[in-house]
């Protein structure tokens, strides 16, 4: 697994090396891409992107083009796939108390959700465009959640086995959760979103 992931590293970097300029373009493009194509591994792109480009330059490129790579999956399913996907679906009754407990669920919930590493932003996505979300309330859900989740993917970059060998990286995102939960009671109480 160490082998595949260096080798796969140096594919990367050597491809960043040789766009000169581009460069961040690439590592923009494989974030956006990450949010549409859930089986690519996004703790992977983030972490190139902060060894590439230094932390605050790889924070900036991966937390913005996460915001657009899910606004661009959110607006997808909202505008043009969730009629086929509410047809499509074969368990009915269960999708329809997903979709609701969905709906109903606070800005304060939603933004923790989204925050914590391993959630996986694809479904996040998806269900927002399900229910038709209003923009307003997942953007802010997204500006917050994905500020911590950037920067935890970015500083611990080992995946999610590192993490629970390293105990200091899961009180890390403990922290950073509550953080996120106590900051977007405050949103919600500030823009009267509920």
């Amino acid at each position: 697994m160490k082998e595949l992931f260096e080798s796969f590293y140096d594919l990367i970097m050597n491809t960043i090396d040789n766009l000169g300029i581009y460069g961040p373009l690439f590592g923009s493009f494989l974030i956006i891409i990450e949010s549409i194509l859930p089986m690519l591994p996004l703790f992977v792109f983030i972490t190139i992107n902060y060894l590439a480009f230094g932390h605050f330059l790889g924070f900036i490129i991966s937390w913005t083009c996460t915001i657009l790579g899910c606004l661009l999956s959110y607006f997808l399913v909202k505008k043009y796939f969730s009629n086929f996907v509410l047809r499509k679906a074969k368990d009915k009754n269960l999708l329809n108390r997903f979709v609701g407990y969905f709906k109903d669920m606070s800005l304060p919930k939603i933004t923790v959700i989204m925050s914590i590493p391993f959630t996986p932003a694809f479904l996040m996505n998806i269900a927002a465009g399900l229910v038709k979300m209003p923009f307003k309330k997942f953007l802010i859900s997204l500006l917050i959640s994905k500020l911590f989740l950037v920067y935890f993917w970015g500083e611990v970059g080992t995946g999610l086995i590192e993490s629970f060998k390293n105990p200091s990286s899961l009180i890390t995102v403990i922290l950073m959760v509550i953080i996120a939960y106590i900051f977007s009671l405050l949103v919600k109480k500030v823009f009267k979103i509920e």
